[in-house]
């Protein structure tokens, strides 16, 4: 179950990347964009913040005696701390890191970034979505936020109430 400290903070932190604006970059630059606007978000509440933070999940085998991180960890005096993972896919590894440190009793945001819609993911992880608009540029796909709404096209105008169509298939 997902308290309302963990909604507001999603919704918080979707507001604040609202503000962010790029155009025309790469994918690991977005990446990388993301988790500086995450960064700063937790530093503007006066938190601790910390990039690449510790996560209680280990690497699957055969690395069972490492851990696996979190793209952002950070501490608030008074409440749990909040985690934050930032993908582009939808990676099931991330979903499974991001419900352990859930179940240690931490706030877990999953920023998604893309094109497409997001699915929801089961709680207690949280959606935090960031769309982009995406162009094949020379070097690859590149990606520009916010998203240009595009107005309907225009329509000739003409009275078309009384018109008739010929049979296309007609003898």
């Amino acid at each position: 179950m997902v308290g309302g400290d963990g909604r507001q903070l999603a919704g918080s932190l979707t507001s604040w990347l609202g503000a962010l604006a790029f155009s025309g970059e790469d994918a690991d630059r977005v990446t990388e964009l993301l988790v500086e606007a995450v960064l700063a978000w937790g530093t503007a509440n006066g938190w601790r913040v910390y990039r690449k933070a510790r996560s209680v999940l280990p690497l699957p085998p055969p690395y069972a005696d490492r851990h696996s991180w979190v793209d952002v960890g950070i501490g608030r005096p008074g409440g749990p701390p909040v985690v934050v993972e930032i993908d582009q896919s939808d990676r099931r590894r991330t979903l499974e890191k991001l419900q352990a440190e859930a179940a240690a009793g931490r706030v877990a945001l999953w920023v998604r970034w893309g094109a497409g819609r997001f699915a929801e993911p089961p709680e207690p992880v949280l959606l935090v979505p960031f769309p982009v608009s995406a162009a094949t540029g020379p070097g690859g796909k590149l990606f520009s936020a916010p998203v240009q709404q595009r107005s309907a096209p225009v329509h000739s105008g003409a009275d078309l109430g009384q018109a008739t169509q010929d049979d296309l298939f007609g003898a």
